[in-house]
């Protein structure tokens, strides 16, 4: 078991790495882009990464404070799932009404690989190339339909 410190330092080491590891990969549309706070264009609209014991995970986090503002986002990534899901080639979960430990509701859509284990500094290659092709597949997808999500909310 980790010490709070010990998982902190581990973390740090995990991130720093993949930064170098992805800083050499551009946006499609932008040279640089900072992929651990990925550009969404929509606020509290998120891209995130997480890694734990239970494996790698990229999220979509919708999280917009207005639950019918919130619905029909997610009504518009319905609508682009199947280009979405093809995009990303990799099985896609859709989750809607999350509750986050804070008690708000949220959805999801989440790419997901339960075969690695952070703790283990030897999955870390895998975790980031996991990640690292998501991301990427990600950005190209997102490039091409992301007027589409952020002239909602205007």
């Amino acid at each position: 078991m980790y010490s709070k410190e010990e998982k902190k330092a581990l973390n740090q080491l995990f991130w720093d790495g993949f930064k170098k590891e992805i800083r050499q990969f551009n946006s499609r549309e932008k040279q640089n882009v900072k992929w651990l706070n990925y550009p969404t264009g929509v606020k509290h609209v998120y891209l995130r990464l997480h890694a734990d014991e239970t494996g790698a995970y990229l999220n979509y986090d919708i999280q917009l404070k207005d639950d019918s503002i919130r619905e029909l986002f997610w009504d518009q990534c319905l609508e682009l799932k199947v280009v979405l899901e093809k995009a990303m080639q990799w099985p896609t979960i859709w989750s809607p009404n999350e509750v986050s430990p804070e008690g708000f509701l949220f959805n999801r859509i989440q790419w997901a690989s339960g075969q690695y284990d952070f703790y283990n500094e030897e999955d870390w290659k895998e975790i980031y190339a996991f990640l690292k092709e998501r991301l990427i597949a990600f950005d190209a997808f997102y490039q091409e339909f992301k007027d589409v999500l952020i002239l909602l909310m205007d």
